[in-house]
């Protein structure tokens, strides 16, 4: 590159900064297109329709009809968001919720229907339909080719389903019944006999999961239920217009805090680090509109996370180019070998997160799936300006005339810090901080208040309907209505949602019992002049459901799985994928123990919560493993202690610079944020703590003790 494409360069940089901060704050034509003001928000950030629906019969339905509606509804609802939610109210009623949306019309038609089943020949023949199933149930037996026991689907049909899957299923033994729901093939069996005593089994599920997820369809396409809407409103925002100022002042400042460290720290590579920040964050917000995805609290983790990210990346970079610098090496030689160096560390790091992103964008539900979005996207922004217009811009700078190492440092040669040597301690402040979690949860029960504080989205509640003689402003709700309700309840979990264009407003709280519920209607009377028939209440499911928890739940193990292998691959030991995982265990219990310390609630946010702290933890273990990696290679004659020592000293800096960071971005969150976002940003900051701490800590002497063992094994043979 010579002076006058660095020139062009630099220029065409600024450029693309200015025009995605102008998109981004104003917008592009009379439309504003890519404005922030454009971006979708989740129900917390900025209401959307709220319907309910009420199912049809004198009969309340069962339980379990109910509930497999509830997440049949919640699967298709997550088309128009992933941040959709789906709750049963009261015995009979369903409230469905979606961010985003003004038009209830648009989507009552679709959504008010239960679901088509059939069961078709491959010739689109239907042989059996859902009103024919009585139910669908999972059962285990013994497979009869190894003798262990499988997961199966049990059909049990009505007296016209048993005479019509008897004809059919004998006149097609050896051929294939498609069972299709709304048109979609769930699963296909093959007949293998005449089944005439009603009774039908599905085998070959590969897990009980997919077994329950079967047996769910099946019974929600065969369910007799009928829904019908009986009122959709536009509701607004959960936390309010001041959630969202707060936090993106809180964004702006945690920002500016980063840029400036990065700029004091690393001098010239500093501006250029605070440069790709700039350009990432209005990327990101640009690209938020790009791809319609929809912003929540969690996502706001995601992005919290993107940029801690992006500053690890440019800090492994800068650090790389002052050890270069140090050996001897010239200032040109030295920016190509750093960016060289620090790109195995920086690929793996962000790919293995990335891997986690995208298993919980295709298996996760609800706020999962919202998080796993907003964090792949943040992923793939930070390594293009880490990588790309980093690059771009350290080489113009150089062709410039900035070349003299004043403006790029040295690296300070620093004594191993002998941390194998002090693994008793390490292991054992682990250890007591993990253990800290079980003991709280001990306590909490003993006290009779339930080993966790879990919300209403796990446990349910009472939603209390008002309809107030005056329109009520969302900071009044705060100032007048919520210390109401929290004086009676004792509990600071409350969440209030306006009715547009009426002065209707839901309040939703614990289980209410029959005398408090009297108590607060008798208050909201008295303070606000209500009349008592415009007040109602109503019992509400928990808005994540079983399912969702265990779809959570599955696809968090099995990212895990995805991000070892991927481990044990790229650095050739298990040992490496073994020790990130553990690393990973600690922090998540440490974060747990938090929870059930403070008594913070455990709701939707603490899914984002954890999934934030695995991205997090498992890219500073990567940088470690990486210098171990290149250490064992330089180092051959060393011991593996010196080897593991001097790999973590090395990147000591790197860990302690993306810890303050990161937390900074969290800190500032968590003073100037609302009561709901401080919740948030706590356990957060924790996890950035425990985080820091197990790479630092853990990952290289919990690496060295499985090695040390592995060798004494080989030499005992």
């Amino acid at each position: 590159m010579n002076k006058k494409k660095a020139r062009i360069t630099i220029a065409g940089l600024v450029a693309l900064l200015v025009l995605l901060v102008f998109t981004a704050a104003i917008g592009i034509g009379k439309t504003g297109t890519g404005a922030m003001k454009n971006i979708i928000l989740g129900l917390d950030l900025s209401g959307g329709v709220s319907i309910t629906y009420q199912a049809k019969g004198d009969e309340d339905p069962s339980a379990e009809d109910m509930s497999d509606t509830v997440y049949k509804l919640q699967q298709r609802v997550s088309g128009y968001s992933t941040e959709a939610q789906v709750y049963q109210e009261g015995s009979n009623r369903i409230n469905i919720e979606i961010p985003g949306v003004s038009d209830a019309n648009a989507i009552l038609e679709e959504l008010g229907k239960p679901g088509s089943l059939e069961f078709r020949l491959s010739d689109g023949t239907v042989v059996l339909t859902g009103n024919q199933v009585a139910t669908a149930s999972v059962k285990t037996q013994q497979d009869q080719t190894t003798g262990s026991n499988e997961y199966v689907v049990q059909l049990d049909l009505t007296s016209d389903g048993k005479e019509a899957f008897a004809t059919a299923t004998s006149e097609n033994v050896g051929n294939v019944i498609e069972i299709v729901y709304d048109d979609n093939v769930i699963s296909s069996p093959r007949v293998n006999e005449a089944i005439t005593q009603g009774t039908a089994i599905i085998t070959g599920m590969a897990s009980i999961e997919e077994a329950q997820n079967l047996a769910s369809s099946i019974r929600i396409g065969s369910l007799s239920l009928e829904l019908e809407e009986i009122r959709s409103n536009v509701v607004g925002a959960q936390l309010g217009e001041n959630a969202i100022k707060t936090s993106l002042i809180a964004g702006a400042i945690g920002l500016a805090i980063v840029v400036i460290f990065m700029i004091v720290v690393y001098a010239l590579p500093g501006v250029v680090a605070a440069f790709s920040l700039l350009l990432y964050t209005a990327l990101v917000l640009v690209s938020l509109n790009a791809f319609d995805m929809t912003l929540t609290l969690p996502g706001i983790a995601g992005i919290i996370l993107g940029i801690g990210m992006a500053v690890d990346a440019n800090v492994i970079i800068y650090a790389r180019i002052r050890e270069e610098i140090t050996a001897g090496a010239s200032v040109k030689s030295a920016i190509r070998t750093g960016f060289k160096k620090a790109l195995s560390a920086i690929l793996d790091g962000n790919i293995t997160t990335l891997i986690a992103a995208f298993v919980l964008n295709v298996m996760g539900t609800g706020s999962v799936k919202g998080f796993a979005q907003t964090l792949a996207l943040g992923i793939v922004i930070s390594m293009f300006t880490a990588l790309v217009i980093s690059r771009l811009l350290v080489s113009a700078l150089y062709e410039l005339g900035f070349r003299d190492e004043k403006y790029y440092g040295k690296a300070k040669i620093r004594n191993s810090i002998d941390f194998i040597g002090k693994k008793k301690i390490t292991l054992t402040i682990a250890v007591i901080a993990i253990l800290s979690g079980p003991v709280a949860m001990a306590v909490n029960s003993a006290a009779g208040n339930g080993i966790l504080n879990l919300s209403m989205d796990f446990k349910g509640g009472t939603s209390t309907s008002i309809t107030f003689n005056e329109d009520m402003s969302i900071e009044k709700l705060d100032s007048d209505v919520k210390p109401l309700f929290r004086e009676v309840t004792g509990d600071a979990e409350i969440q209030t949602q306006k009715v547009a264009g009426s002065n209707e407003v839901f309040v939703k709280t614990r289980v209410l019992t029959v005398a408090e519920r009297e108590e607060i209607s008798s208050k909201i009377q008295e303070a606000f002049g209500v009349e008592e028939k415009l007040i109602s209440f109503e019992t509400i499911s928990s808005t994540v459901s079983n399912e969702m928890r265990r779809d959570a739940v599955v696809a968090v193990l099995i990212a895990a799985l995805c991000m070892m292998i991927y481990i044990w691959f790229r650095f050739k030991d298990v040992r490496f994928a073994g020790s990130a995982v553990i690393a990973l265990l600690h922090d998540v219990l440490v974060v747990f123990a938090c929870y059930a310390i403070v008594r913070i609630s455990v709701g939707n946010t603490f899914i984002a919560c954890m999934l934030t702290i695995v991205g997090y933890s498992i890219n500073a273990t990567i940088v470690i493993f990486d210098r171990i990696r290149e250490n064992l290679k330089l180092m051959p004659k060393a011991s593996l202690a010196d080897v593991v020592n001097r790999s973590i000293t090395d990147t000591l800096t790197r860990s302690l610079y993306t810890s303050f960071t990161t937390f900074a971005m969290v800190a500032v969150l968590y003073i100037l944020g609302v009561a709901t976002i401080k919740e948030f940003s706590l356990p957060l900051m924790v996890g950035v703590v425990a985080g820091g701490y197990s790479s630092v800590c853990l990952t290289g002497v919990i690496w060295y003790l499985l090695k040390q063992k592995g060798e004494t094994r080989k030499a005992a043979k």
